[in-house]
């Protein structure tokens, strides 16, 4: 039931869209109608002459003019082979062979975890127009077709496989797979979530060997979530979780060679304790590279495997006083003589010419500034493309560079705004996403000249929608805090705004290591909702503490071994600035944050007790020894080597300090951050006989989603707002 505060909110906001002949801003519009939802460019994919582009448009795959925009052919229409093949008629994804001769398309997804899903799948054939299933006997993970277009590797049951297209051939390369025991091929738990990737096989260049990673995660200790399905007993779910401390599983690199039909496991060294995050073949078919990690992930080896003998060389090798950060960065080029390398070795993030002796040749990325994404090599005009935020943390602008470094071009050039890029194979064109905090996404195809092609999608009228709801400007800010730290933030006053009257203030914020929420770029579902609560006579704002990403590496890794502590020290500064304003009720301050940022909101209103009056925490790490290895050591180490980094910065340990009103919310079956955050945190503001509010949703996983879970959500936390702050 909706109380007194909640209704006179609601039925104030009505009197005022009525009397401003503005509409009325909904959760429901927001969450289940979707009303405001901005359009993109589903399933985009630049082909490989150059001239062309295809899309995913109502279960077909269309082929477009890159020049005129008009449509060329459909190159897949799904309702022409449903019911085929065993074909549901449904796609949720698909990828070209590299002749663009075979489409591989996923369908039926079943998630695994938060990134994996074991996927119905098929192979259209363009010249033949035929659709084959790749395997029969059950939904499988990662398939990839191979180089030369003739074979599909995939992994199910733990195993790895090989498909033959031309028959019906399927070669079962690993056969000891097991749940919860070995894993070929496929990542377990902790490098999923943590080192960002879910297929852990590998196609050499001339598809005569597959490279692949072995899990061994016997040793790992179990985790336990019960799902609540309606019968006599809760379906229990168990799972291989690594927490702080713990026994990760046992990594070791493979190579399978395809005339021997024998997997051969490489020898790198002693791997106690070791980490594998990436492999990638060089441009040579005999040459692999492995990545090697220890578990404090403060030293890389990137380490050369010669299939012909199996003999290895370390190619390359950095450490960090903090810990190293690993992407896909790493691009071997055509003359087998050089790589590009992406390190925060000279305090940013930039991009490196190195040599195959592992020796600098140039440094591409000038400036104090971060490279926060690399787009790749253009080998034969011999210059590279990459993102960064040369103007400011909040911006991001698209550059080429020469690759020896010279002739540095920024490629987008607007006063406000966040630009990503998305290029052709061979790099004639390249297709630009551009929004600022304020404007939805444009979708616009440049040649390499940045000569505009054509605008793909822009949202055109998406500004009557916002006039037609009456929305207020969203403004950037910077203060300076009481360490004379510099931080940025942006903040949404009410339309109606006056000078002269005291707001209260939702703070929203993330806050983890590397993130930013405070950037030039358009915000989504949050938008509207921050829109909504600004309607209310609400003033949101958000900051950008130390810790978080844009600023280089000092900024970013000051944080390490004490998550936490100056990122809530940033978030109560910024709170005080915001109670010294002339139009803020200093006494009704409230914050929110989901996970990293449920973690931040929970610690501020404890140790902030004297500054926050609400907080809401969605999905908290409420104890860091109860979180997995590979992040936490990443930042803290482990508990015997961090005591009083783990003891200062659990907001467990601080629940004695609750004064304010506190909003714990968390999914049963989140496989992340386990309901088990939030049900000692409970158990112990029980203990210290604090009062509290709490929804919990069965069933759910760490975002919270399906069956009405979201707006349900937002209803209880919008409402928390109006009611305690």
């Amino acid at each position: 039931m909706m109380t007194r505060i909640a209704a006179f909110c609601s039925m104030f906001l009505l009197i005022l869209s009525t009397a401003t002949g503005q509409k009325q801003i909904t959760l429901d519009d927001i969450f289940v109608k979707h009303t405001y939802r901005t359009k993109y460019v589903p399933g985009f994919n630049f082909m490989n002459d150059g001239r062309h582009y295809s899309v995913l448009k109502q279960g077909m795959i269309e082929k477009y003019d890159i020049t005129t925009g008009e449509k060329v052919e459909v190159i897949f229409d799904a309702i022409k082979f449903t019911g085929k093949s065993g074909f549901s008629g449904s796609i949720d994804a698909y990828s070209f062979s590299e002749d663009e001769q075979k489409i591989l398309i996923e369908s039926e997804g079943e998630q695994i975890y938060r990134h994996s899903s074991n996927v119905k799948c098929h192979i259209y054939d363009v010249k033949d127009k035929t659709l084959t299933e790749v395997y029969t006997h059950g939904k499988i993970a990662n398939p990839q077709l191979s180089p030369d277009g003739k074979m599909v590797a995939f992994t199910h049951n733990n195993n790895l496989y090989i498909r033959y297209l031309a028959n019906d051939n399927v070669t079962q390369i690993t056969k000891d797979g097991e749940k919860n025991k070995i894993i070929n091929g496929l990542c377990d738990w902790v490098y999923e979530e943590e080192f960002s990737f879910t297929r852990a096989f590998y196609w050499s260049p001339d598809s005569k060997k597959i490279a692949f990673i072995r899990f061994d995660e016997s040793k790992v200790p179990e985790f336990n979530m019960q799902l609540y399905n309606g019968d006599m007993y809760p379906e229990n779910v168990t799972f291989k979780y690594p927490k702080v401390g713990e026994k990760n599983s046992d990594v070791t690199a493979w190579v399978y060679e395809l005339s021997r039909g024998k997997a051969v496991k490489v020898d790198i060294g002693d791997m106690t304790e070791m980490y594998i995050p990436r492999m990638k073949w060089t441009q040579d078919k005999n040459k692999l590279c492995v990545f090697k990690m220890n578990r404090h992930q403060n030293n890389l080896k990137l380490i050369l495997v010669d299939i012909r003998n199996y003999k290895t060389s370390i190619l390359y090798e950095e450490e960090n006083k903090y810990f190293i950060d690993i992407t896909d960065d790493l691009t071997f080029l055509k003359d087998g003589r050089s790589f590009i390398w992406s390190s925060e070795k000279d305090g940013f993030n930039r991009l490196y010419l190195m040599g195959m002796d592992g020796r600098q040749k140039a440094q591409l990325t000038p400036g104090d500034y971060d490279v926060t994404s690399f787009y790749g090599v253009d080998e034969k005009s011999e210059k590279l493309y990459f993102q960064a935020v040369e103007k400011s943390p909040m911006q991001k602008d698209i550059f080429s560079v020469d690759l020896n470094g010279r002739h540095l071009k920024r490629l987008t050039d607007t006063p406000n705004g966040s630009h990503s890029a998305q290029f052709s194979s061979t790099f004639d064109f390249m297709s630009i996403t551009y929004s600022n905090i304020n404007t939805p996404p444009t979708f616009t195809v440049y040649d390499r000249n940045m000569r505009k092609i054509r605008t793909i999608e822009d949202n055109a009228g998406y500004d009557n929608v916002q006039y037609d709801y009456g929305v207020a400007p969203i403004e950037f800010f910077s203060f300076t805090t009481s360490e004379n730290v510099k931080l940025n933030g942006y903040m949404l006053k009410p339309k109606n705004f006056s000078a002269t009257r005291k707001y209260p203030v939702f703070m929203t914020q993330y806050s983890g290591p590397g993130s930013q929420s405070v950037t030039d770029s358009w915000k989504g579902n949050s938008y509207w909702w921050y829109q909504m609560l600004s309607k209310a006579g609400y003033i949101v704002v958000c900051v950008d503490g130390r810790g978080t990403g844009g600023r280089g590496e000092a900024f970013r890794k000051m944080t390490y071994l004490q998550l936490g502590h100056y990122e809530v020290k940033d978030q109560i500064e910024a709170a005080k600035y915001l109670g010294g304003l002339p139009y803020v009720d200093k006494d009704r301050i409230g914050i929110w944050g989901w996970s990293y940022g449920g973690y931040m909101s929970s610690l501020c209103i404890l140790k902030g007790n004297d500054v926050f009056k609400s907080a809401i925490a969605v999905a908290p790490v409420t104890n860091w020894k109860w979180y997995d290895s590979v992040y936490t050591e990443r930042y803290m180490r482990t508990t015997a080597e961090n005591p009083d980094g783990y003891a200062d910065n659990s907001p467990i340990n601080f629940v004695d300090r609750l004064k304010g009103n506190y909003l714990l919310l968390h999914g049963m079956a989140d496989d992340n951050v386990h309901f088990q955050h939030t049900a000692e945190m409970a158990n112990a503001l029980i203990k210290a006989n604090k009062q509290f509010d709490t929804y919990f949703y069965p069933n759910r996983n760490h975002g919270i989603y399906g069956g009405n879970a979201t707006i349900h959500l937002y209803t209880k936390m919008t409402n928390f707002i109006y009611e305690k702050l």
